[in-house]
């Protein structure tokens, strides 16, 4: 089964803040502030039940956020 393409919540050179879904080439949207990123991150992965990545400044992931199917076997 193919996996939804995620959503990612990462930093520009620029400075702003960019999401934008795996695969595509241009971001959804850019943002001054990575809150107001988040909130549209939140938005969108929730619209397409998929999975939203939030990036620090230097690029590693520093939160994973799941809308929708969870595969985890373990219950809780």
């Amino acid at each position: 089964m193919a996996r939804n393409p995620q959503v990612a919540v990462e930093p520009r050179p620029d400075g702003r803040w960019a999401v934008q879904t795996d695969k595509t080439q241009r971001a959804d949207s850019l943002h001054d502030r990575k809150s107001d990123a988040v909130v549209r991150g939140k938005e969108l992965a929730g619209n397409k039940k998929t999975e939203l990545l939030i990036k620090n400044e230097n690029g590693q992931i520093a939160a994973k956020h799941s809308y929708g199917h969870d595969p985890r076997g373990t219950k809780g």
